[in-house]
């Protein structure tokens, strides 16, 4: 082989190299990729059936049911226009609280529960996520809308 062949055999290698790689890392960076999703838009079936996605909103007052004996909890994600149910089974945070923002990543069953895998609470007193305070407000402004034209 002339070095000419070399040097472009080469180069050629290390494109197709480069290109395996940036393709691996693309697909690791989907399969990870977890979108954020509103009790509205889950409710409108907007969020995904086949893969894993985060919910968020306050824990709707007086829907807390604890298992006795067991880690399974449930209750309900409200954005105030909206109310998804939750099943979880594991230890929630200590600032876990009704009436509080919540998060919870997981899957919609086929009956219609959110089954989390994981559930995590604000951190302090003026804290919520912003993606879940812009889901209460777009609520809101729904509501109020809605309620103003009737």
């Amino acid at each position: 082989m002339k070095p000419r062949h070399k040097r472009i055999a080469a180069i050629v290698g290390g494109v197709a190299l480069l290109g395996a790689a940036v393709g691996l890392v693309l697909y690791a960076f989907n399969s990870n990729l977890v979108f954020f999703f509103s009790p509205t838009q889950v409710a409108a079936g907007e969020a995904p059936r086949d893969r894993a996605f985060r919910i968020g909103g306050l824990v709707q007052a007086g829907s807390v049911k604890r298992d006795p004996g067991a880690l399974a909890v449930r209750f309900v994600v409200t954005d105030t226009a909206h109310n998804i149910p939750v099943a979880y089974s594991g230890t929630l945070p200590d600032l876990f609280r009704e009436g509080k923002g919540v998060v919870a990543q997981g899957r919609v069953g086929p009956d219609g529960v959110f089954r989390a895998s994981e559930v995590l609470a604000k951190h302090d007193e003026n804290y919520m996520p912003p993606e879940a305070a812009h889901a209460l407000e777009q609520a809101q402004k729904a509501g109020k809308t809605v309620i103003m034209t009737r």
